[in-house]
């Protein structure tokens, strides 16, 4: 396994940059995933790695080894695609064992290697089967072995679930990630379901219109987003515009257009706010974290949307200049209704604070 350095990194495509000014720092065995809407520079920044095309500017190093303008085939990446890009016309072994042959392995040395990943897919009994007899989560599991029976350095997986129904990409997600932790390889990972990369990821980078918007693990990501784009981006959450009102010792207290004062935590914030009265702030309140009933930060507003998912109670409720979506763990209670008012405390933890 190695790491992967991306120092001062573009892409241009004509005057178009697909990427700007990348630096980038992925640990040697790290799940690394890089997610953002389609045409933020993601793919384009995999392909680079890959060999696939060549940096305008910047150097790509793996270890101390400087890539940059090496043949994909000279870099020794394993990699897997949307499609796939199987051999329709060969066996689960033969597809898998393409790689070995091109590097002149012995056969017998192939056979060993192709049976063990065979069965570390657990593919174990497919091994004659053609890929049109293969079920779409079992075709993209040939795809995986093909690419780690070479052994990598590093892994890339561009999409690699998005031609699977629901249930097939959860069964195949858990599968891809009990492979990498298994194997210790490196991993890069592409993909806009935050889902996904909340769920595999050691450390995530969030990127838009070729820029990096934040990188950190889930936890930070999901809980401390370094803007709004991060925070509207990543999972559900509301956010409320309002101005910094006053800062007493450790805590911060905003006041929306309409005059609701809210308290939240200082720490509670990104480190471009200045906690300047007067200035403009952004608010991120995850859904989860309202809860029904008084407390701190409370609030009333009407009922205007109710849905009943099984394992929560999800609200739309009309506030005083806001709307907010609101996620009560269904605790077997009696459902509120369209009309009715409810109200709702945000514990001051649960607020979350950023400049832009």
């Amino acid at each position: 396994m190695k790491s992967v350095k991306i120092e001062n990194v573009s892409k241009k495509f004509g005057q178009i940059h697909g990427v700007k000014d990348l630096n980038l720092h992925i640990k040697a065995g790290e799940f690394f995933t890089f997610l953002g809407p389609s045409g933020c520079g993601k793919t384009t920044t995999l392909r680079m790695i890959a060999g696939f095309y060549y940096p305008t500017e910047g150097k790509i190093l793996f270890d101390d080894l400087n890539v940059t303008k090496l043949q994909p085939n000279k870099r020794n990446i394993g990699m897997v695609f949307q499609n796939y890009a199987l051999f329709p016309h060969m066996t689960v072994d033969e597809n898998i064992a393409f790689g070995l042959q091109v590097r002149k392995l012995p056969k017998a040395e192939i056979k060993q290697k192709v049976d063990r990943i065979r069965g570390l897919v657990h593919l174990s009994q497919y091994g004659k089967r053609k890929i049109n007899e293969l079920s779409g989560g079992q075709q993209q599991r040939v795809a995986l072995a093909r690419a780690l029976v070479i052994e990598p350095d590093i892994l890339l997986l561009d999409e690699p679930l998005s031609n699977l129904d629901a249930k097939l990409r959860e069964e195949t997600r858990i599968e891809i990630k009990r492979i990498q932790s298994e194997l210790g390889v490196t991993t890069i990972y592409v993909t806009h379901d935050q889902m996904e990369a909340m769920s595999m990821s050691d450390r995530i980078m969030v990127m838009e219109n070729g820029n990096i918007k934040q990188i950190g693990t889930p936890q930070e990501i999901y809980n401390r987003p370094s803007n709004r784009f991060v925070a509207d981006f990543i999972g559900e959450t509301n956010l409320i515009e309002a101005t910094i009102d006053a800062v007493n010792g450790d805590d911060i207290q905003v006041k929306t257009a309409n005059g609701l004062v809210l308290t939240g935590r200082k720490q509670q914030s990104s480190l471009t706010l200045t906690h300047m009265i007067g200035d403009k702030a952004f608010i991120s309140i995850r859904p989860e974290s309202i809860n029904q009933g008084t407390g701190e930060n409370t609030l009333t507003g009407k009922i205007t949307f109710v849905e009943f998912t099984g394992v929560s109670v999800n609200y739309i409720v009309e506030c005083i200049d806001f709307s907010l979506k609101v996620m009560i763990i269904n605790m077997n209670g009696e459902l509120k209704k369209i009309g009715e008012e409810i109200t709702l405390n945000i514990a001051q933890d649960s607020l979350y604070f950023f400049r832009e």
